[in-house]
């Protein structure tokens, strides 16, 4: 009888050592797409990805999601089914020399073998540029088949060449009814039993998080364990003593998408979303100095001068922030979202600049009229710089017939006034005034038989 390799028997060992000792989430970590929970759109029956996983043709992917979505799981799945060899990284401790190591090992697999290798790197997103630009040519080449796992926004932390290479699958937070089917899965593993109310607390803390959700019950199940009674019946207490704090998942692009979300709100007169929105920031640990200076754009891009107060308002959470400092500063930067949220809303001013802009972008730069160009110097007037330039503050009325814009642009009218708030007035006085030089223009361009009548 041939006698097992020490080596194998230390390794089977440490195995079933490991299936005692792990953590219930490595524990529960399914083998099978028959046995993953979630993600029915990326794995369930018909599903694509399921399909090129079961057929060994899965190309290089970015598996995207939030933490404890299965990315990793989905990847060890995907080694077990494949032909390919398994190379795992993690983006946290690998260099550029252990990416150029794993392509030169995949191509000399390639070569001897005729093995292609699926190259696994967990938290893509903490790859430098350098970093992921070393990993293009093994991508392209097709040496490695990359399987990227991120929980940021690919589109904000991976370069273009790399997310070009790739196929991008979106991972979902874990649905309800899958978190409440894996916490009876380990609390049978476990030979506990977990009631309704305490299986329901391990899911709202998870918010999403398969990994989180296990965690907490494992640690539910020690408490109830310590108490040495009887049969293990994992109740309500058990879980709040496991984990009596949440805590809020906020990645980059949740710093995104919970700005966008606050500066919607108040763009869309909501205060009382606006401010459970800073709240959620502030929680976050976001900057509250890059959430002023959102605030104060905002004053003059969606209120403008419907309330040209909202800016100074605006401005001033924003020192105030730089002075009392947080937490009390929370309160002028809600004052400020409060305000701003229930203001008359204009973005006309904004609109007239874009308009202004995208006319200098498209060539319209004429010169400067003679008039407006700059006099004070010796020899100006020589050149007709400032000749002619009429002062305003002389006339009675406080404006004169001129006009101010490039000769190929006399007429073109950017800032169209709304009728919100301060700014219908506006409205009011710029009519009158553009009538008034539309008549002296049109006065100063009619024949002059026409004029003396």
């Amino acid at each position: 009888m041939a006698q097992r390799p020490t080596s194998d028997l230390f390794d089977a060992a440490a195995a079933e050592e490991l299936s005692r000792v792990a953590p219930l989430a490595t524990r529960m970590r399914p083998a099978t797409l028959e046995d993953f929970v979630g993600q029915q759109h990326l794995v369930g029956p018909g599903a694509t990805l399921r399909a090129l996983i079961e057929a060994d043709r899965l190309s290089s992917a970015v598996f995207f999601g939030p933490a404890g979505s299965g990315k990793t799981t989905l990847a060890r799945i995907v080694a077990a089914r494949s032909a390919k060899v398994f190379v795992q990284l993690s983006a946290t401790s690998a260099g550029v020399k252990d990416i150029r190591e794993t392509l030169e090992a995949a191509r000399r697999e390639l070569g001897t073998t005729g093995r292609g290798t699926i190259l696994f790197l967990d938290e893509i997103h903490r790859f430098s540029r350098s970093q992921q630009d070393a990993l293009l040519p093994g991508v392209e080449e097709g040496v490695v088949v990359l399987i990227g796992a991120t929980t940021e926004n690919p589109f904000f932390s991976l370069t273009s060449p790399l997310l070009s290479r790739s196929t991008l699958w979106r991972f979902d937070a874990i649905g309800r009814d899958d978190l409440e089917l894996l916490g009876r899965r380990a609390a049978k593993l476990e030979r506990a039993t977990v009631d309704d109310d305490a299986l329901g607390a391990c899911c709202d803390l998870a918010d999403g998080d398969a990994r989180a959700m296990l965690t907490t019950l494992e640690i539910a199940v020690a408490v109830a364990r310590a108490r040495g009674e009887g049969d293990l019946v994992i109740g309500r207490d058990d879980v709040e003593a496991a984990r009596t704090t949440r805590a809020l998942r906020h990645g980059r692009d949740a710093h995104y998408d919970l700005i966008s979300a606050l500066i919607k709100s108040v763009r869309g007169s909501d205060p009382d979303a606006g401010v459970y929105w800073l709240a959620r920031l502030l929680a976050a640990g976001e900057d509250p100095r890059f959430v002023a200076r959102r605030l104060v754009i905002l004053a003059s891009e969606d209120v403008g001068m419907a309330d040209p107060l909202g800016l100074v308002v605006a401005e001033a959470a924003a020192a105030a922030l730089d002075r009392v400092g947080l937490p009390e500063a929370a309160l002028n930067l809600a004052e400020a979202v409060v305000y701003l949220a229930t203001a008359p809303k204009s973005n006309r001013s904004a609109a007239a600049l874009w308009a202004a802009q995208s006319d200098v972008e498209s060539g319209a730069v004429g010169d400067v009229p003679a008039a407006l160009r700059g006099s004070n110097y010796p020899g100006a007037a020589t050149l007709g710089h400032g000749v002619g330039y009429e002062y305003p503050h002389d006339d009675p009325r406080g404006w004169v017939e001129a006009d101010y814009l490039p000769a190929e642009l006399v007429g073109r009218q950017y800032y169209e006034p709304s009728e919100h708030g301060a700014e219908a007035g506006v409205a009011k006085r710029l009519a009158t005034l553009r009538s008034l030089r539309h008549d002296a223009v049109s006065g100063r361009a009619a024949p002059k038989e026409n004029r003396a009548r």
